[in-house]
């Protein structure tokens, strides 16, 4: 099987909660989780993360997981890579360029340009970190489905409410290379671990040894 990389969501880190479980999991086998950020919430963009992605990748052959923003990232990356050769998203944030800016009103878009940063809570450092205006222009490049044609196991909360799983259930139903597995759970997921494991071993066909 090949390496795996791990891309953890929106204002976290590599040590999340399901980051770590599945490198505890994988223990022994090749897995790496890059820090998205690189320790710069601040100046993050799509295309910034999506150039963490490719050095750790290193142009090898991979399957990529990803969380979030980090599915997002991952769906995007597999349409513009062959050597991607499996996907496991967990509540990935497709259509996430609309989406985000749809969660703004024109005048808390507005207010963010011209303040050139807006506060989120960064759940790494547990308080409120700036993020810049250049998220949201750079966002806007790239497209809301990435057609990737991998094969792919979606797991997604039936009570997500960041991201519905209407979304995921939308993108599987023109994806025919795309496992879709909704779960009883919200968008962390943090409460259906190992149901998560059993569904992504199974998908990977992986046993510990």
């Amino acid at each position: 099987m090949n390496r795996i990389v791990y891309l953890h969501g929106f204002a976290s880190s590599p040590l999340s909660t399901k980051s770590q479980f599945f490198k505890n999991k994988f223990a022994g086998f090749p897995f790496d989780i890059p820090e998205l950020d690189e320790g710069n919430f601040q100046a993050m963009t799509v295309s910034r993360q999506l150039g963490v992605v490719e050095r750790a990748v290193h142009g090898d052959p991979v399957i990529l997981m990803g969380s979030s923003l980090g599915g997002y990232l991952a769906a995007l990356y597999a349409a513009r890579h062959t050597n991607v050769d499996r996907l496991v998203l967990l509540a990935p944030a497709f259509q996430f360029p609309s989406r985000w800016r749809a969660r703004y009103s024109s005048a808390e878009l507005d207010d963010w340009e011209k303040t050139g940063a807006r506060d989120f809570y960064h759940y790494a450092y547990k308080q409120n970190r700036p993020l810049g205006y250049q998220f949201v222009r750079d966002a806007l490049q790239f497209e809301d489905e990435p057609d990737f044609h991998q094969p792919a196991l979606v797991l997604h909360g039936l009570g997500d409410e960041v991201v519905p799983p209407t979304v995921s259930e939308q993108f599987a139903g023109h994806h025919p290379n795309v496992t879709l597995r909704l779960v009883e759970s919200g968008h962390e997921l943090t409460d259906q671990l190992e149901l998560l494991w059993a569904e992504t071993a199974m998908f990977l066909g992986f046993q510990n040894r």
